[in-house]
């Protein structure tokens, strides 16, 4: 196969597939549920153990876990574990608990990083269905109600994923992120509930069977990104994995190039380790979903490196081309229509999908122009420089928080 027809071909077959995947479980799964209707009963029973890791959580954390003890649920407990913060993390969460009963603090001694915080709330949670949100996640009072709602009716899931929603959209910045959220990752997602798996369950807002996490022995300390560690860890281990949408969770987006730098690089980096540790289920496992999205994993790597070097060549020869005293023959193609065509698509039919939850998600599509130079080429890049450092990186290694990635409301 052409290169050339190559990088064109993948990105627009991929996002033909997300697309109609997307539709296809929209309209058979969320297409007849009313916007804003509660939870029954029968789900609001069911007692929850809800986790929030933190460090250095001031500025965000009693807002968090004031959301979090105002859930529906009829029987519930917070457990906030603080991760050696150096802040007044701990302070205000031992303010809070000594006002609500509800509320347990654990305090590790030293940042340990995440994966080991909700390793020991999980520990010594009550109730088998956890919740694990993030230190500036404000939930929705009925989100844990609907993400109970998976695990009675399927036995056999272990992770269920929520919705994240941008809530600071302050800046252009932060308003592409809502607009990636609504066109890229809610898409994607859906269209993974047809393979029967998922890439991954958002750490911002998840939950799982404890059953499972013990299973498979908790979250792996050096992972990078835990979340994206855990769910292939269960679903290897034969548990299923799905996407609740009507779980919200209003959560803060880096507001700074230089915080979204860091958080792709850490995503990217986080997607290399997965990889190279899951990479034998191409072989091994008996679930083709998994295979398939390893399979997609790889060829985007692949793709990526191709591209990389492709453009490096046409860089050079191009200015070979004027070193000589010619001038550069460059056209855009019918594949860049194409591709921006599809685009386009993708992110009105993700914007419809998501409105019924977010209404003013509408707002970003102006932004559709400006998101392949801000994101898509800051992503390429990210996977570029990722590899390379994970291969490098001594494994066992901690992966401890330096400072949140975050922005502001």
């Amino acid at each position: 196969m052409d290169i050339e027809f190559f990088l064109f071909l993948f990105p627009a077959l991929m996002s033909v597939i997300w697309t109609t995947g997307a539709l296809r479980q929209f309209f058979s799964a969320e297409f007849r549920q009313r916007a804003g209707e509660r939870p029954p009963d029968e789900y609001l029973a069911q007692p929850v153990s809800i986790l929030i890791p933190c460090f250095n959580e001031a500025r965000q954390v009693t807002d968090t876990v004031t959301h979090a003890l105002s859930i529906s649920q009829h029987d519930f407990e917070v457990i906030a574990i603080d991760d050696g913060s150096t802040d007044e993390t701990l302070t205000l969460l031992n303010e809070l608990a000594a006002n609500n009963a509800r509320l347990r603090v654990l305090k590790l001694g030293s940042n340990q990083g995440k994966a080991a915080a909700l390793r020991a709330g999980a520990k010594i949670s009550r109730f088998p269905i956890l919740i694990c949100i993030d230190g500036d996640a404000r939930i929705d009072r009925d989100a844990p109600a609907w993400l109970v709602s998976r695990f009675i009716a399927d036995s056999n899931l272990g992770a269920a994923t929520g919705n994240p929603r941008v809530r600071n959209r302050n800046s252009i910045l932060t308003r592409l992120q809502l607009g990636e959220f609504s066109t890229i990752v809610g898409i994607i997602k859906r269209a993974q509930m047809q393979l029967g798996c998922l890439f991954t369950v958002s750490g911002v807002i998840a939950a799982f069977r404890k059953s499972a996490v013990e299973e498979v022995d908790y979250w792996t300390q050096d992972a990078l990104t835990e979340d994206i560690d855990i769910t292939w860890k269960i679903q290897r281990a034969g548990w299923a994995a799905c996407f609740e949408p009507r779980a919200l969770a209003w959560i803060l987006t880096p507001s700074t190039l230089r915080g979204l730098w860091r958080q792709r690089l850490r995503w990217s980096m986080g997607g290399a380790q997965v990889m190279l540790r899951n990479v034998g289920v191409l072989g091994r496992s008996s679930r083709i979903g998994l295979r398939l999205l390893m399979l997609e994993m790889m060829v985007s790597v692949a793709w990526c490196y191709l591209l990389a070097i492709f453009s490096a060549g046409a860089i050079f020869h191009v200015a070979v081309t004027l070193a000589t005293g010619s001038v550069p023959t460059i056209t855009a193609g019918d594949g860049a229509l194409i591709l921006t065509g599809l685009c386009l698509l993708q992110f009105v039919v993700g914007t419809f999908m998501d409105h019924r939850y977010d209404p003013t998600a509408w707002r970003a599509v102006i932004l559709i122009p400006f998101y392949p130079a801000a994101f898509w080429i800051l992503q390429f890049v990210a996977t570029l420089v990722a590899y390379p450092r994970v291969l490098i990186r001594r494994r066992g290694r901690p992966a401890t928080w330096i400072s949140p990635d975050r922005g502001h409301p």
